[in-house]
């Protein structure tokens, strides 16, 4: 048994899923499944051993979050963004960046990390910034709007980013920490609006997180950038992980759903002809389609974060600023592939997982999520354009 069978059991697996489609029906948080996988140092995985984690790689990672996301999407969804900023200090430390060890030794605390990242209108992202970051004496007061913050009832510390004061040659990105006690106890400045009522991946409750003056204190920064894409080792480590392991929780949809559509395509009978569904050409041509689909994301996924896992080695592949692409370009072609493989798998599965409960049904809603993470497909067609064929007017 390898070490991410050991950490995620078939046993474990089952419990899991058994509650997924609860959690989605009453729209909560995933409390157990949160329970189980912390006790079990799932939220340790990243964090080198000599600092007290379990010492995954990042393609050990990948591999995990995709094993999760078979039994219930939002979990692993909710729980990928802890791991994301964990994956920063995996990457820093990988560099030799001593601001790894403020990361890892929080992990192993037992704080839990979330995104504060994403804004309504900021098709920039990480390059820019609606928020706005206020001089104070102890750091910066924070202004501002975050959407899609997941694992909402859950963060002690939340990643965020905001754009000083100033003109545009001036200004830069302020990037750290907002923390809270715990859990239950509210942050100064930092409304959390239960406002989480989506089409799926329910279990995340990604909720709207309102900075009214939120400090940010000097001593939780984590890094200042200017605006604009830079190649600052805190923005990539966000960059390259989010990107990573997001691509393995949609490829993990498409795991399940190909695996559901074998079970009911395998065990179901066509009266016309007396033999398995599985046997029609029609049904083995959807299900094959969706086997090369998500076999064809499967290895780039592997092999991109495999390169990561080898920064700083004499392995290290070098990509430069390929790396942007080759991270965004993994997500877009995994989250299109796993949205393409639910709609086959329910074309070969029949009418019956139309139905609401189904689990395929709850698949393909949850699914649909892949398209507006970042980064979107305009974004990664545009700056692939741009890689090939130069800037427009330039």
């Amino acid at each position: 048994m390898n070490a991410v069978t050991e950490l995620l059991p078939d046993s474990l697996l089952e419990e899991i899923r058994a509650r997924a489609a609860t959690v989605d029906a009453e729209n909560r948080f995933f409390d157990e499944d949160f329970a189980a996988l912390r006790d079990a140092g799932y939220l340790r995985m990243l964090v080198p051993r000599e600092f007290g984690g379990l010492g995954f790689t990042l393609e050990q990672a990948v591999h995990a979050q995709r094993r999760l996301a078979t039994a219930a999407p939002a979990t692993a969804l909710g729980i990928n963004m802890h791991h994301v900023i964990v994956g920063i200090g995996y990457t820093l430390h990988l560099r030799g960046d001593e601001r790894a060890r403020r990361i890892f030794e929080d992990a192993v605390a037992g704080e839990v990390f979330a995104f504060g990242i994403s804004e309504a209108g900021n098709d920039s992202v990480l390059f820019d910034a609606t928020a706005r970051a206020h001089d104070a004496p102890e750091g910066w007061r924070l202004y501002g709007t975050k959407i899609f913050t997941s694992l909402s009832p859950r963060w002690t510390r939340l990643l965020v980013h905001a754009r000083t004061e100033g003109d545009d040659d001036a200004a830069r990105l302020v990037v750290g920490f907002l923390t809270r006690p715990d859990h239950t106890v509210p942050a100064q400045g930092v409304v959390v609006r239960e406002d989480w009522d989506a089409l799926g991946m329910r279990g995340s409750q990604s909720c709207t997180t309102v900075l009214d003056g939120a400090l940010l204190r000097r001593e939780n920064l984590l890094t200042t950038t200017p605006v604009g894409p830079n190649p600052d080792p805190v923005v990539w480590g966000i960059f390259g992980c989010f990107e990573l392991l997001l691509a393995a929780v949609y490829t993990g949809i498409a795991d399940r759903a190909i695996e559901v559509a074998v079970q009911i395509t395998t065990s179901r009978r066509s009266l016309a002809k007396d033999a398995p569904y599985s046997e029609d050409p029609d049904i083995r041509r959807h299900v094959a389609r969706a086997g090369v689909l998500r076999d064809g994301v499967d290895l780039q996924l592997g092999r991109l974060a495999a390169d990561v896992d080898a920064l700083g080695s004499e392995r290290d592949p070098q990509h430069g600023p390929r790396w942007f692409i080759l991270f965004s370009g993994v997500k877009h072609r995994a989250t299109e592939a796993a949205r393409e493989v639910v709609d086959l798998a329910l074309r070969a599965s029949g009418g019956a997982q139309y139905r609401r409960g189904s689990e395929l049904e709850r698949l393909y809603r949850d699914v649909l999520a892949g398209m507006y993470h970042p980064s979107d497909e305009e974004s990664v067609l545009s700056a692939t354009a741009n890689s090939l064929l130069g800037p427009v007017g330039s």
